[in-house]
């Protein structure tokens, strides 16, 4: 994927990036804003009690509602099933005690954007909201972050908001090297070794193709309940009329000249990034994966609060996500 400058858009304020050129103290200023916003508007707008990321069937008991073709006939509740005459089911509570992994996918396809953020900085605010619901709980959060074509790093799982910030600074701070990460390897690192049933959030532009991480995330998703979060900028599905323009494949290094002023190419490029985003889509459903598509031209964390109250919406329902 091709990479432009970061341009703000006429009326909006800059917004200070978390990667490149700004030393590890401008970073630790801006991580620190970053999870106070996260942490305002997330409490602000998420009320009431323990809200899960991804709401799972849980092991304690909740409140009875009536049956619904398709529940799971293990949940009978027959005592109240017997007063009332009408067939009900227990519902579970997600456990609270959970351990959530994220995979981190720091590829140099990401270091681009042409609006508000950086799809990189994108994925550094999504863990930080991932990790402030996480241990809101008082549940364990760890990861493993894709550093390119080096060695992925291995951050370990510990409970508590201090070690959460620690967390999100040591995923700032990892050395990234040119070229993309092998996605497929990375998800596989969460099967490895087995853990009880937990969360597994992947993170990432998903710009590999397909049957390349298809199956370990199929495989992460038979123990745990995954989220996949996809970073996308809107030049990434369209191309502008903006004339000739000079794209860098980031890891390649490779400089392309488009002219974007030809209407074919602009329907092409559209009708191409389409069925890409499509594939992609089809690929997490199929696995069984939650799938949020967050943008960089967008409000990130209302679309995180939508999705995390639909999620709720959807368990209080008895329905699958």
């Amino acid at each position: 994927m091709a990479r432009a400058a970061a341009v703000t858009p006429a009326g909006s304020p800059p917004v200070p990036h978390l990667t490149g050129g700004g030393g590890s103290g401008r970073a630790e200023a801006v991580l620190s804003k970053l999870q106070l916003l996260v942490t305002r508007k997330l409490d602000g707008l998420l009320q009431g009690d323990y809200i899960g990321l991804l709401p799972g069937p849980g092991t304690e008991a909740g409140e009875s509602r009536e049956y619904r073709p398709g529940d799971d006939v293990r949940r009978m509740d027959w005592p109240v099933t017997a007063r009332t005459t009408v067939p009900h089911v227990r519902r579970t509570v997600a456990d609270r005690e959970l351990e959530t992994w994220l995979a981190v996918d720091l590829s140099a396809s990401l270091d681009f954007g042409t609006a508000r953020w950086l799809k990189r900085d994108l994925v550094v605010a999504a863990a930080a909201a991932v990790s402030h619901l996480t241990v809101r709980g008082g549940n364990r959060i760890g990861a493993v972050v894709g550093t390119g074509e080096g060695t992925p790093v291995r951050l370990p799982a510990r409970p508590g908001r201090k070690e959460a910030q620690g967390l999100l600074r040591a995923i700032v701070g990892t050395r990234v090297r040119p070229g993309r990460s092998d996605l497929g390897a990375l998800v596989d690192l969460l099967n490895r070794p087995p853990r009880r049933r937990g969360v597994a959030v992947v993170i990432s532009d998903f710009l590999t193709p397909p049957e390349q991480w298809g199956r370990p995330i199929r495989k992460l998703a038979l123990r745990h309940d995954v989220l996949a979060i996809e970073v996308v900028d809107p030049r990434e599905l369209e191309l502008p009329d903006v004339g000739v323009i000079a794209l860098v494949d980031p890891e390649t290094g490779e400089l392309h000249e488009v002219q974007t002023a030809d209407p074919k190419l602009r329907r092409r490029y559209a009708e191409a990034a389409s069925a890409q985003r499509t594939a992609i889509a089809h690929q997490l459903r199929a696995s069984g994966a939650a799938h949020l598509r967050l943008r960089t031209d967008s409000d990130w964390l209302l679309d995180m609060v939508k999705f995390v109250a639909a999620q709720r919406h959807a368990r209080t329902r008895g329905t699958t996500r």
